[in-house]
């Protein structure tokens, strides 16, 4: 094993494990929280393996940002284009692409728009996601025959829904969100869910109900 794998794999940790402590630090306490030393203690690892993975604190930070975009944005484009044989299975998607942490990480999402209330070049950051995600929004409903003012209208209303209940650290638990969606993606599409798209989309979440 070279050098470089014995590092990685060995007493300095990984690269990964530096990025998950980082993740929770931002999470639990904000960016002031993401520091090299806490993380090692955190760890048990020396400060300086931390160097083996990245150049400074700035490269955490950064990587940190790539990873909140695949976190976030990337399972919500996507869950935009699933397949769907209705509109309303549609909207279904991209609200069940919210309401999973395995899918959109609510969390880590407000820790970062926290971060850009200080800092320019993170607001920048988050301005584009926002125009990413709203473009991907409002190119499905165009799919689904709404006019180009009126699918960019709906598609802020969903994400601005969205974005505020993450954005006021809503209490709203699963089952009363899980009752409202169908008026939801009535308002949202113009068109209801029927009962077999509502239950098969609720089933998606019993384990969480049960928990």
């Amino acid at each position: 094993m070279s050098e470089h794998n014995i590092a990685a794999s060995g007493w300095r940790g990984s690269r990964d494990g530096w990025l998950e402590a980082g993740y929770q630090a931002l999470i639990d306490g904000g960016v002031d929280a993401v520091k090299i030393m806490p993380l090692a203690r955190q760890l048990n690892l020396s400060r300086t393996s931390f160097y083996w993975f990245f150049d400074d604190r700035e490269a955490l930070l950064a990587a940190l940002l790539d990873g909140w975009a695949a976190r976030t944005t990337e399972p919500l484009v996507a869950a935009t284009r699933q397949y769907a044989e209705t509109q309303a299975e549609a909207m279904l998607n991209v609200i069940g692409c919210f309401l999973s942490v395995d899918t959109f990480d609510s969390r880590l999402e407000f820790a970062i728009r926290s971060w850009a209330l200080q800092d320019q070049d993170v607001a920048k950051k988050v301005g584009a996601a926002d125009e990413t995600r709203l473009a991907a929004l409002s190119a499905m409903m165009r799919k689904w025959g709404h006019e180009q003012v009126a699918a960019d209208v709906r598609a802020r209303t969903v994400y601005l829904v969205q974005i505020g209940y993450i954005s006021m650290q809503s209490s709203e638990d699963l089952r009363t969100r899980l009752d409202r969606i169908p008026t939801y993606v009535e308002i949202y599409t113009g068109t209801r869910p029927e009962p077999r798209e509502i239950a098969r989309f609720s089933a998606r979440f019993q384990d969480q109900l049960t928990t």
